[in-house]
């Protein structure tokens, strides 16, 4: 995968120092090895990403299912330990991508209002509009 081959060069460039707000973790469900590095870049994050960075994990390329090494319970128990959001996406269909992007911008943008000191309501900015969903082929 050619983003896991870049991350390293990406990190060394921008690390993960620097104040992220949100963080959107891409394994492929037909590539067992690239689930087994998001508990790498897990670890990485809780290390060096500043505290309370949003984090989302993707399982990309669900229109495969036929070639599936990955079950979507192994990723939504990850999610659950590390208590994130988890989608399910293609992106050849564009199946969930808008769903999970603006998932997490809305995430970003409650979490800036409650620092603020707006915790009763939103910025006016979190007027975000989910998208109606595609028909065609669904994750499972």
């Amino acid at each position: 995968m050619l983003g896991v081959k870049l991350l390293p060069h990406i990190v060394s460039v921008c690390p993960l120092s620097f104040p992220f707000q949100g963080i959107i973790l891409v394994y492929d469900i037909t590539d067992e090895k690239s689930f087994e590095n998001i508990q790498n870049w897990m670890k990485s994050i809780k290390e060096n990403a500043s505290a309370g960075v949003e984090r989302l994990l993707l399982g990309n390329k669900c229109d495969m299912e036929v070639k599936r090494k990955v079950q979507k319970e192994q990723a939504e128990k990850l999610a659950r330990e590390h208590g994130i959001r988890f989608f399910e996406t293609s992106a050849k269909s564009s199946l969930n991508v808008d769903e999970a992007f603006n998932s997490l911008a809305r995430d970003i943008l409650l979490k800036s209002g409650r620092r603020s000191g707006n915790s009763n309501k939103a910025p006016p900015t979190t007027d975000l509009k989910i998208c109606e969903k595609k028909s065609g082929p669904k994750c499972s």
